[in-house]
Parts: C-alpha cells; sequence; structure tokens
C-alpha cells in the first residue's frame, strides 16, 4: 500500500507544489513587480475588480495569493475593503484556469517540457552580465528567463498529476476508497466535506482538484463524486485567507470572512443543483477528468456573476466609515 498508494501521491503532491511556487515566484517576477499598486488602481468598480482579479489570478496561478496580497494592502490602508469585493470573485474565475490545463491530460510530456524550459532558462542565465559574482539579465531578456522558469515550474506540475495518477488501479482495489465512493455516491456531502478538509489541509484546491481530476480520468472515481469535491474545496480555500487576516485590521478581517462567505453561499447553493452541474459540464466533453474542470468553471463564473450585484451596494461604504 505504501509503495503502490502513499509514495506515489506524497512524491506527486511535492513536485505538484514546487512546481506551483516555482511558476508564482517566477511569474511575480516576470510581471508582478507593479502587482499592489495596479490593483489600487484597476478596483474602481467591483466589475473591473472581478475583470482584473481573474487575470492577475490566471497569470500567477494562485487565487490564494492574490486574497493574500488583498488582505495585506487592506490592513495597510492601501486599499479599502469595499473594493476587494470584485478581486474576491476574479480571484474564483482566474484559478480555474489551472484546473482547465491540469484537464488537458498532457502529463505524459511533462519530462521534455520540463527539459525544454529548463534549458531554456539555463541558456539565458549563460546570457546574462556578471555583477557581484552573480549573472544577471535586465529588460525583456529578464522576463524572458523567468518565462522559461515558469514554464519549468507548469511541467512539475504536470509530471506531479502524472504520478498521482497512477495510484488509481490501486486505490480501486483498496476497501477503504471503495467504501468512500460508495458512500460519497448515496450521499453527497461525503464528497463535498472530503474536498474542504484536503484542501484546508494542503491549503491547495487546485492540488486536491488535480487529485480528482487524475483519479476520474483513469476511471476509479465518478465524475458526481469529483464534482462534489471541487465545491468542498471551494469551501477549504478559505482557510488561508482566515489565517492570512489573523491578528490583522478589522478591514482584513472582513475582506477573509467575506471570501468565506461567497464560497460557502456558493456552494450550498449549488449542491442541490449537483446533478444540473454534471450535465452542463458533460455537454462540453466526454473526458471525466475535463467534466470536473469544466464544473469549476462553471461553479465559480456562475457564482461570481450572481454575486457582482451585491458588490454595488452603499452599505459596503457605509460600514468602512464606522
Amino acid at each position: 500500500m505504501f509503495r503502490s498508494v502513499v509514495f506515489p501521491l506524497i512524491y506527486g503532491l511535492v513536485l505538484f507544489f514546487a512546481g506551483m511556487k516555482l511558476m508564482e515566484a517566477s511569474l511575480h517576477k516576470a510581471g508582478g513587480r507593479s502587482l499592489a499598486s495596479s490593483l489600487e488602481r484597476a478596483t474602481s468598480t467591483p466589475l473591473k475588480g472581478l475583470l482584473f482579479s481573474t487575470g492577475i489570478t490566471a497569470l500567477l496561478q494562485s487565487s490564494s495569493a492574490v486574497t493574500v496580497l488583498t488582505i495585506g494592502l487592506v490592513n495597510a490602508r492601501l486599499l479599502s475593503y469595499a473594493r476587494t469585493l470584485g478581486i474576491i470573485l476574479g480571484s474564483n474565475i482566474g484559478t480555474c484556469i489551472t484546473t482547465e490545463l491540469l484537464s488537458l491530460q498532457i502529463g505524459k510530456y511533462a519530462l521534455p517540457m520540463l527539459l525544454f524550459f529548463a534549458g531554456g532558462w539555463a541558456f539565458f542565465v549563460m546570457l546574462g552580465e556578471t555583477k557581484s559574482g552573480q549573472r544577471v539579465l535586465s529588460g525583456s531578456a529578464g522576463t524572458v528567463q523567468y518565462l522559461f522558469l515558469a514554464g519549468a515550474g507548469f511541467s512539475l506540475v504536470m509530471l506531479g498529476i502524472f504520478i498521482m495518477q497512477k495510484v488509481g488501479p490501486a486505490l480501486e482495489q483498496g476497501g477503504l476508497f471503495s467504501w468512500f465512493i460508495h458512500q460519497a455516491n448515496h450521499n453527497v456531502w461525503w464528497g463535498v466535506i472530503a474536498g474542504a478538509c484536503l484542501t484546508a489541509i494542503i491549503h491547495s484546491s487546485a492540488a486536491v482538484i488535480g487529485m480528482a481530476i487524475g483519479l476520474a480520468s483513469s476511471g476509479v472515481l465518478p465524475v458526481e463524486v469529483g464534482i462534489a469535491i471541487v465545491l468542498g474545496s471551494n469551501v477549504g480555500t478559505c482557510v488561508t485567507a482566515v489565517l492570512a487576516a489573523a491578528g490583522g485590521s478589522r478591514a482584513g478581517h472582513f475582506v477573509a470572512w467575506s471570501h468565506v462567505i461567497l464560497n460557502v453561499s456558493g456552494a450550498l447553493l449549488f449542491i442541490p443543483l449537483l446533478q444540473l452541474l454534471y450535465e452542463a459540464s458533460a455537454y462540453f466533453t466526454s473526458e471525466p477528468g475535463a467534466q470536473i474542470a469544466h464544473a469549476q468553471t462553471i461553479f465559480n463564473i456562475v457564482c461570481s456573476l450572481l454575486a457582482l450585484p451585491l458588490c454595488y451596494l452603499k452599505i459596503w461604504d457605509r460600514l468602512e466609515h464606522k
């Protein structure tokens, strides 16, 4: 069991997180230097905040990074919390890009991709000028260097998912997993709770949804259960925001708990509609992993658009001036 399930899962998760962090840091270096000031300029209305946050979250591949940064700006009084509602909604949409990429099942090409991007990064490093014992690039060449490094990070993410998919046959034979699938098929709450708890523990909804996509693609996880895990993971990801706001200002707490309320409300809204969500995702593709990714995209877009009009209520400005 350890060799066939535990080790591949841990090894795959380590590669996944390493790739995510490398990609996040590299993209931040390449284009995120003025992120804080850009957030201030681009959030004059909730709709603008939603659109900007969708793009920046897709770029940084981390809704948690954008949410934590937003809480920091609010705590520092650089951003009013009335402007943060659109950012929260947009970050939920932007993070779907990650799972849509995971659903493409390009993990079998991950190793060649890693070698290509790592080689490109090394090439640009060798081109850099030597300053204080280190080679550095500036301008557009420096940006390209970080983009190659981000590509290497993405390749590690794909490789991690590919390795985690290998546990499918062993899990299918395991009694505990079969019991869980049986329970979840009869009660959707099992899948929701599993997604929420796993995401709260490892602080990455993308990793949990990536595992669900991998297991569904290998045929051991029913798509409906995978979609329930998606709904739960959107709740579990709020833990990161709550932890980031701990000890901060009242406005920072507002941002974190707004995130919690919006995500929990969305999950509660869609739990009775899970079958409808499954049918909507199945309309676009017959591939199980892609269906889970599409379900997350539909869920987040619908929830964000439904909540967007509430962001224009005057009550948020009045609360800020109390």
